[in-house]
């Protein structure tokens, strides 16, 4: 038996070590919008985006998004650094964000400055994403569109809070627009509901996509959820009473000969 298991510890660290040396591919701005609105204090300057990770084995970390809105003379009247949280390993990590400037950008662009990495202690498909259900998006007033839904928790520890970021696209699949909301406490018992206001919509909206993640810009927040393990499946207790006999086979040394 302990033999066995130096063998196992020796494979899990190699495993470990083969990640840790696993070339890294940079962090990929898949899709980005933005808008520009006029309001009562100014210019309200929205954007959004899609930040892909390719690197199963690696979280990406204390990556920036870069957000410049120029003016008609190519002047910088916004500059605006925004911590992005940190990026599950092999999947994207959606993101929004708004500003007021006091001229009038006619132009917006985003960039960002590249992740640290960090390899994951365990595999890929043990980092679970956090559900989503009964989704709604409806249209206000204007450009502006309202996103309301639930989030729940996949894990046995309660999470102490994740950002719920919605993605609007016309039919065509393209991005017009995205907002994002902080939603604390949540827990696998019940689902937390959650509303999302998106401004600067001048497409028709004919989808929404709803993303859920940790808070912070490190993945300790996620890697300390998957050690506690995933919540059952099932969690509510049988009602009928136990077998009085078990309805399998009977162990091979019980059997009559």
């Amino acid at each position: 038996m302990t033999i066995a298991l130096a063998i196992a510890a020796t494979v899990v660290a190699g495993c470990a070590s083969d990640g840790e040396r696993q070339d890294t591919r940079p962090l990929a701005l898949k899709e980005q919008v933005s808008s520009i609105v006029r309001s009562g204090a100014g210019y309200l300057v929205s954007w959004a985006g899609l930040l892909d990770n390719p690197n199963r084995w690696h979280f990406g970390e204390n990556a920036v998004a870069v957000v410049s809105a120029l003016d008609a003379r190519g002047k910088e009247v916004v500059h605006l650094e925004q911590p992005l949280d940190a990026v599950p390993p092999g999947r994207p990590l959606a993101f929004a964000g708004q500003v007021t400037a006091e001229q009038q950008p006619v132009r917006v662009k985003i960039d960002y400055r590249p992740a640290t990495w960090r390899p994951i202690s365990r595999i890929p498909s043990a980092f679970l994403r956090f559900p989503v259900s009964d989704v709604r998006t409806d249209h206000l007033s204007g450009n502006s569109y309202l996103v309301t839904g639930h989030v729940g928790d996949p894990f046995r520890k309660r999470a102490g809070g994740v950002v719920v970021t919605a993605l609007l696209r016309d039919a065509a699949g393209k991005l017009v627009g995205g907002g994002s909301a902080y939603v604390n406490d949540i827990g696998s018992e019940a689902p937390r509901r959650f509303v999302i206001t998106v401004d600067g919509v001048t497409a028709a909206v004919a989808k929404t996509d709803v993303m859920a993640r940790t808070w912070g810009t490190t993945a300790a927040p996620y890697m300390d959820l998957v050690a506690a393990g995933a919540a059952p499946a099932h969690t509510v207790m049988p009602t009928t009473e136990p077998f009085a006999k078990d309805r399998g086979y009977s162990p091979i040394a019980d059997r009559s000969q």
